[in-house]
């Protein structure tokens, strides 16, 4: 393929999830080595972390059936904010900019979590991702990742994946 014909799609979904648990407790599981214990399906590697955990500058693989692994570098990682921010790689298909705010939702121990991707392009492959990335999509996977958080904070156990979540 001749790169100077090739264009780029682009789109971003965002999500609000309320989490059942303030924002100290939550903001932490925001980690891949944490995201382990709590979400279904999560697999990773670590390639580069001194605190073994999330941290700026911290450089991960993650591992989807049937895709080349996605590399990600947390770009920024604020404590103080509860603010943390990614870039995703997936070789051969497309980037990612996976930014998370988590915020106090008042007077009750919840958050609110605010998800944001926008994926780009980076091949047909990746902007055929693109294309079948719909809100739907995405809702489905964020409704899922909302309910795995909550049963673990909940249970202190993973919620297992079943056909139909």
């Amino acid at each position: 393929m001749n790169p100077s014909h090739f264009r780029a799609k682009r789109v971003t979904r965002s999500y609000c999830q309320t989490i059942h648990a303030t924002p100290e407790v939550v903001f932490p599981l925001l980690c891949p080595v944490k995201e382990k214990e709590w979400l279904d399906g999560w697999e990773y590697t670590m390639i580069y972390s001194e605190s073994g955990y999330a941290e700026e500058g911290c450089v991960f693989l993650s591992h989807q059936e049937g895709e080349k692994d996605a590399i990600w570098l947390i770009t920024k990682r604020d404590i103080e904010n509860k603010e943390i921010s990614f870039a995703r790689i997936t070789p051969d298909s497309r980037t990612a900019k996976l930014t998370i705010s988590v915020k106090d939702k008042g007077n009750e121990a919840s958050s609110k979590v605010y998800i944001t991707y926008t994926f780009t392009g980076l091949s047909e492959e990746g902007n055929r991702f693109i294309d079948n990335f719909t809100e739907e999509t995405f809702n489905s996977a964020m409704k899922f990742w909302e309910r795995s958080m909550n049963y673990y904070l909940e249970t202190g156990k993973k919620l297992e994946k079943t056909r139909e979540t």
